[in-house]
């Protein structure tokens, strides 16, 4: 039986969109249930040279352990094509998951082009994880500070550090145009998973806060639709997670509970191949709590602090 449900983008794998006359997408060939049509690669820039931001997976999808998000074939191939004869000024990654940063290397290698952007991230996670694993191999020649600042043929990028769903987060403000490219941190198609023991809920929350104060006036995430009202997302995003943690704390008050029985309630009709996403998202929301002396946790049983 076939899938009836219609291609939710307006490009496929390979492919390369205009966005606005200083971005362009190329689309990487990983749809899945956490990537959406796939990891989107933005290339920044019109003139002599371009940046490279998020060069998505490289995976050949034959290895154990190379799940579909790191699915990667053809596609570093596909953003050599639609940079053509531009050079290459930097490769850009927001973070490092495996469906973000590992077609930095080849890229690096094909155009001489340095990786500049978020700082590489050793973590050792004994826990199930729910979204991409990190990038072991990713080594950037350059780690941008918050504010730091990147420039070309008529294009300046700024780092903008937004930690929450990995520790090493940053968005990259194209200030020409007033764009915002957003990676994980933000996406109109679903909210962003925050996994512990990287990801944390506090911090991702002051993330959120930061961009709601800043004046983008577009969002290009790594993943889904561009966001045409910002403010508007983030606010609702801001609401979403406050509502998450009501919801928990009710949970609780009557009486301890385990995650799998909160997200049974809290997310009913999610797709299940979700549930380890709302898992680990919960997750954070009680080490959040917990932090502020709410709740505390034994084992898998979480309660109230009375």
């Amino acid at each position: 039986m076939t899938d009836a449900r219609p291609w939710p983008d307006s490009i496929r794998a390979g492919e390369t969109e205009q966005h606005e006359p200083l971005v362009r997408r190329v689309l990487a060939p990983n749809p899945s249930p956490y990537t959406f049509s796939g990891t989107q690669t933005w290339l920044v820039g019109q003139g002599a040279d371009i940046a490279i931001i998020d060069p998505g997976p490289t995976g050949s999808g034959k290895s154990v352990g190379d799940p579909g998000d790191a699915y990667g074939a053809g596609h570093v191939d596909a953003i050599l094509r639609a940079v053509g004869e531009a050079r290459v000024t930097a490769i850009l990654c927001t973070h490092t998951h495996r469906d973000h940063s590992p077609a930095a290397a080849p890229l690096r290698a094909a155009t001489g082009a340095p990786i500049i952007g978020c700082a590489p991230l050793a973590l050792t996670d004994d826990g199930p994880r729910a979204d991409s694993a990190f990038d072991p191999d990713y080594a950037p020649d350059h780690v941008l500070g918050d504010g730091e600042q990147l420039r070309g043929d008529g294009w300046t990028l700024t780092a903008v550090a937004t930690p929450g769903h990995t520790s090493n987060h940053l968005c990259y403000a194209l200030e020409e145009s007033g764009a915002l490219f957003t990676g994980d941190h933000v996406m109109a198609w679903s909210t962003s998973v925050v996994s512990p023991p990287d990801g944390d809920m506090a911090a991702y929350m002051a993330s959120l806060a930061k961009l709601y104060d800043r004046s983008d006036r577009i969002y290009y995430p790594a993943h889904g639709p561009a966001v045409t009202k910002p403010k508007q997302l983030v606010r609702g995003m801001l609401g979403h997670r406050k509502s998450r943690e009501r919801q928990i704390l009710t949970e609780l008050a009557q009486g301890p509970r385990a995650i799998p029985a909160m997200v049974a309630v809290m997310y009913k009709g999610l797709d299940p191949r979700l549930t380890g996403a709302a898992g680990r998202s919960v997750l954070a929301h009680l080490l959040d709590l917990k932090a502020r002396g709410r709740v505390d946790g034994t084992g898998d049983i979480w309660s109230l602090i009375a």
